[in-house]
């Protein structure tokens, strides 16, 4: 029993700070993008609007729940459940810090791209039952997209698992305490970052949530605590995808020769957040400033143009290890 009671209050020390985090990424955004585009961002709720993300969540929560009359009514609910937890699951082989990870799985990069993959049938869900065509349209076109970079994005990772040796996350950080992978890896950072802008439906990659043409695409039907849902599953993705590339190309909690390795934990998971908050704060920029691309134009560039780079690159990172001799297995 009481190890039971201590590894509930492990789960929610961990998921806390994540839910917070998560509600005021969407005060930051509105006040990023209201900057870039000069013009006054929420500022009535709270000191300098604050408060906003509490404000939404309790309009969402009084709001009433409308239930087409034609939709499936389980798969209806059943959908930002998927998409939420499924989110939420993610963070449990994150590392924080040295020993700070609610499950040190040996298999984490696996483990994180299935994670990854089952929150799609929570799109694909929301579409199919709500009876309506924006909605089905909208889950088609995300679940086309996602399918699609899925595939580059497992690939790149493919390259840091072939560089380190191991699906192990700490031992992937603790790799990088000479050089970051940024700096030999950069081409594939590159392409690896477009499949996870791609992953998250940010601009340029929004087409499936197309307001001027799908309403709200796969949630077009969804409103009240259900909305809600889907809303705290898209901005966690966002977090766990930046903290995901943190780790793989930027140390996870390690800083090179700036901090040393026997300082304190705490410390480690402050360098984790702020490498995290770097990348959100560039999801942020490209939602600001960069144009939607078309449908046709997200899959050729994903199929003709991406996909034979990364593949040529997978291919040549092994060899470079095998004739420099320093490859780790």
């Amino acid at each position: 029993m009481l190890s039971a009671l201590y590894s509930l209050l492990e789960i929610v020390i961990v998921l806390l700070p994540i839910l917070l985090s998560v509600a005021f990424m969407t005060i930051i955004e509105r006040k990023v993008l209201a900057s870039m585009q000069r013009r006054v961002g929420p500022n009535t709720e709270g000191y300098l609007g604050v408060l906003q993300p509490i404000a939404d969540a309790l309009k969402l929560v009084v709001k009433e729940t409308v239930v087409a009359q034609h939709a499936t009514r389980s798969l209806f609910f059943l959908a930002p459940v998927i998409s939420l937890v499924f989110s939420l699951l993610g963070w449990a082989v994150i590392p924080f810090g040295t020993g700070l990870a609610q499950s040190d799985f040996s298999l984490g990069i696996l483990y994180s791209l299935a994670i990854s993959s089952i929150r799609l049938y929570g799109v694909l869900f929301a579409g199919s039952s709500a009876n309506s065509k924006y909605a089905f349209l909208g889950s088609l076109r995300s679940t086309a997209q996602k399918i699609s970079y899925e595939l580059i994005l497992s690939s790149a990772v493919l390259a840091v698992i072939l560089l380190t040796g191991t699906f192990h996350y700490t031992t992937i950080i603790e790799t990088q305490q000479s050089v970051w992978f940024l700096i030999p890896l950069f081409p594939l950072f590159i392409i690896f970052f477009i499949s996870v802008l791609a992953e998250t439906n940010p601009t340029p990659f929004d087409l499936p949530e197309a307001e001027s043409e799908l309403v709200a695409a796969f949630f077009t039907e969804h409103s009240g605590m259900i909305f809600l849902f889907f809303f705290l599953a898209e901005y966690c993705s966002i977090v766990l995808m930046s903290a995901f590339t943190a780790i793989l190309f930027m140390g996870g909690y390690i800083m090179p020769e700036i901090i040393p390795n026997d300082t304190f934990i705490n410390v480690q998971s402050v360098v984790l957040a702020l490498k995290t908050c770097i990348f959100c704060f560039i999801f942020l920029w490209f939602r600001a400033t960069l144009p939607r691309l078309r449908y046709d134009q997200l899959m050729q560039a994903c199929w003709t143009g991406i996909l034979p780079v990364v593949i040529a690159l997978i291919i040549l990172v092994p060899s470079l290890l095998v004739a420099f001799d320093i490859a780790p297995y």
